[in-house]
């Protein structure tokens, strides 16, 4: 018997424990589970884990980069990215007290799958992107900066807080942007806003947008929303009305999902 999981404050939205489930039949391993785990704090994580013999789990929001301290090692990908979305567990003989020692080591699947997906977003369009905003600056805006830069596009973070920031300006100064826009400008949703329940939300107003898309045959505007609950989200919904070309994140947690998996039948 193996079991997996997915821990974050709130996981109304998910599908990961849908898609493992999914694996499992497939692939006939009748005895493993993945569960759903919310989580208010990560209090008392490494306790849960031995407590209800977890094999291996992944991290959502918003705990990406606070679950980094309580690990024991980190991957290079994580390391490099400073945030992490999926834990192997080593365990160690049981000692003579009857504890078993663990490891908990960090990676990170969110930057690959991100930077595989776009790069088929990106392809139709036969243009190289010129710039890019990212949305946010949690663990997930991470995973896209380090992948962004993999590919060696420009990045610029967008915060309500661009003080507290590198490379980071506010949605006002995105929205005074628009008019110098490049022909391919990508804008990345990172952040939560917008996701299953809050579907009336949006991170950012593209009205301001409507004469960088009439600025000429060549101006494009590609939006890619993580989000993949609703879909389309509000956001993708007034992307493609204004005529960009929209995607949204499902795509990505597949893959991810996909990458979590190898490293969990490795520590198997």
């Amino acid at each position: 018997m193996k079991r997996f999981a997915l821990i974050g404050r709130r996981l109304g939205h998910s599908y990961s424990q849908r898609w493992f489930e999914e694996l499992f039949a497939r692939e006939g391993l009748c005895g493993h589970s993945y569960s759903l785990v919310e989580m208010p704090t990560l209090e008392g994580l490494c306790d849960w884990v031995r407590r209800d013999h977890i094999d291996g789990f992944n991290v959502t929001v918003p705990y990406k980069q606070e679950i980094i301290p309580l690990l024991d090692a980190l991957d290079e990908s994580a390391a490099a990215v400073g945030a992490v979305n999926c834990v192997t567990v080593e365990r160690q003989a049981t000692s003579q007290s009857g504890n078993q020692a663990i490891r908990l080591i960090g990676h990170n699947t969110d930057a690959p799958a991100f930077q595989e997906t776009l790069q088929v977003f990106i392809q139709s369009n036969n243009q190289a992107i010129r710039q890019s905003f990212i949305l946010g600056t949690g663990g997930a805006a991470r995973a896209v900066a380090y992948a962004l830069g993999a590919l060696g596009i420009e990045y610029t973070f967008v915060s309500r807080h661009p003080d507290q920031h590198e490379h980071a300006i506010s949605y006002e100064e995105l929205v005074s942007f628009t008019p110098h826009l490049s022909p391919l400008t990508l804008i990345v949703n990172a952040t939560p806003v917008g996701m299953y329940p809050a579907v009336d939300a949006t991170p950012l107003d593209l009205s301001p947008f409507t004469q960088a898309l009439k600025h000429s045959d060549n101006q494009a505007i590609l939006i890619y929303d993580l989000i993949y609950n609703p879909s389309p989200t509000r956001l993708l919904r007034e992307a493609a009305a204004l005529g960009a070309k929209a995607k949204d994140g499902l795509e990505m947690l597949h893959r991810q999902a996909e990458l979590s998996w190898e490293w969990f039948r490795q520590a198997e």
